[in-house]
């Protein structure tokens, strides 16, 4: 079957990427003042965001627009130094080792037009040159790591270049690690900062987000060198971690603001891909609606008999109907299906393969989120699960039939979260949350309430001179085409966050930016 689920059109965009302009009307001397804080050496911690990663990847004009940059370039007019930061080697992205390419650590991400007029996300077509191996002196102001989860800031050993072939160091922390044992809050704690920001905990909980749920939920577990990339850190392990980074910063006499956890379901990554994504007005998927829905007639007359009812399947012919998902908190009543299947007539082998292919099966609600990525997949043929049919005797033909994903081959964990699994994500930033602000409470710190500033990008938008920042996918100007991490302008906008609560909490008047002047998608490759 053909693709069908396509990113909208482009129009005529305005969002090509520009050098930003900072928003300082006012230049008499003394104006502006840090209040009770120093900020003349200024120590930026955190992972992706805090490095200025976007479209994927990180680069040059990515790193420019780092919200410690432009936060950083407000602060010299009010005593702030020098802010430096290990740029990559080009605008292109993507990661090196002995001149080899790093798998995972592609290229960046610009909108593109195919040879059919569709636009999307396309990988920029040149190759990285940033060798991780060529590291780099410092220090650095910025010491954004981007994939680091809490405790990673504090292993030493985490900017080991030769670690990185085993997956067990860092290559963007390697290529500027001071020494391989170093660690990275270690790198910030050397440099005796008189100011600091604190952005770490997002990828304790987002890798589970994004990757559909299919890691564990460690809480309960205390030992995080048996975690996997992509599970949810226990939040005892996250406080104990933070617990210890801030100390570590206080300790030097810095000031200092703490920021939290946005809700990262509220993404475009999120919230791109509607639940019901099947248009009858789709050729390739249309005028299969009737047979469709008298094959699955079947099963959901066995999902009644069996008291599920909820479970049964069908597809409108006048307005859009959900895709089909494999829900792993469901009761597997694969066995039971079969049986019910095989009283109604169906032959054993057909039976046993509606039986296991739907035990678990269901249509999304409003309440599912389909991950950006699965508008790749839906509607498109499961190559595996089609040849394992055939492996199993199935005619190729009727293989490709059960084959199709959304349509009669559930979507796989990977490509939906669940409320259950939304659940975990959210228990877990909730306690990581507390955690934050009880610290900079506690240690006279600024808070910045990072949640609230997302929540208002997502729902409505927030005006700017010149427009709305939104969180829709290409259009709404806050977040790049990875859909996770922010554009310029979307930094420009955490920027101007933390430095209202910094003005809050230390009586200074550091002026906020002109987000209008920021750029967001690059929508070429030139």
């Amino acid at each position: 079957m053909k693709k069908y689920l396509k990113y909208i059109a482009v129009l005529a965009l305005g969002f090509v990427a520009c050098e930003p302009e900072f928003d300082n009307p006012i230049d008499e001397d003394n104006f502006y003042t840090s209040g009770s804080a120093d900020f003349s050496n200024y120590v930026a911690i955190g992972n992706s965001l805090t490095a200025g990663f976007a479209d994927g990847t990180l680069y040059i004009t990515g790193q420019e627009n780092s919200y410690p940059n432009i936060m950083a370039q407000q602060f010299a007019l009010a005593g702030g130094g020098a802010f430096t930061q290990p740029l990559m080697n080009d605008n292109v992205g993507g990661l090196l080792l002995g001149g080899e390419r790093i798998p995972g650590f592609d290229p960046r991400f610009v909108l593109a037009v195919d040879e059919n007029g569709n636009s999307g996300p396309a990988l920029i077509g040149l190759e990285p040159t940033t060798e991780v191996s060529n590291i780099l002196t410092g220090p650095f102001n910025n010491v954004g790591v981007p994939g680091a989860r809490s405790f990673d800031l504090l292993f030493e050993g985490y900017g080991n270049v030769s670690n990185v072939p085993l997956g067990l160091a860092n290559p963007f922390y390697a290529r500027f690690a001071s020494s391989p044992n170093s660690a990275v809050i270690g790198e910030a704690i050397s440099q005796n900062p008189s100011f600091f920001t604190l952005w770490i905990g997002n990828n304790d909980i987002l890798g589970f987000a994004t990757s559909g749920g299919t890691g564990v939920d460690q809480t309960g577990n205390l030992d995080p060198s048996t975690y996997g990339g992509s599970d949810i850190t226990d939040p005892a392990v996250f406080a104990g971690a933070y617990s210890q980074m801030v100390e570590l910063l206080v300790g030097t006499g810095a000031q200092g603001a703490l920021i939290n956890i946005p809700d990262v379901t509220s993404i475009p990554f999120f919230t791109t891909v509607p639940f019901a994504a099947l248009s009858p007005e789709n050729p390739a998927f249309g005028p299969q609606i009737p047979t469709l829905n008298a094959t699955y007639a079947q099963l959901n007359a066995a999902f009644a008999f069996l008291g599920v009812p909820e479970r049964s399947i069908s597809f409108a012919t006048d307005a859009a109907s959900a895709v089909v998902v494999r829900d792993e908190s469901l009761t597997d009543i694969s066995a039971q299906l079969t049986q019910v299947l095989v009283g109604g007539g169906l032959d054993v082998p057909t039976a046993t393969i509606f039986g296991l292919q739907y035990g678990q099966a269901r249509q999304a609600t409003e309440s599912d989120l389909l991950v950006l990525t699965s508008s790749g997949i839906i509607g498109q043929l499961n190559t595996d699960r089609f040849a394992e049919l055939v492996g199993l005797g199935v005619p190729e033909a009727t293989a490709g039939e059960l084959s199709v994903n959304g349509i009669t081959f559930p979507l796989e964990d990977q490509w939906v979260l669940t409320p259950n699994e939304q659940a975990a994500v959210s228990a877990a930033q909730t306690s990581y949350n507390a955690t934050i602000q009880g610290l900079a409470e506690a240690n006279g710190l600024a808070f910045v309430d990072a949640r609230a500033a997302l929540q208002q990008v997502a729902s409505g938008g927030v005006p700017f001179n010149g427009g709305v920042l939104t969180s829709e996918f290409v259009f709404g100007g806050g977040f790049s085409l990875d859909g996770v991490h922010p554009t310029p302008r979307g930094y420009a906008f955490t920027a101007n966050t933390i430095l209202n609560a910094i003005n809050s909490q230390y009586g200074s008047n550091i002026p906020n930016v002109n987000i209008g002047d920021f750029g967001t998608v690059t929508i070429s490759n030139d």
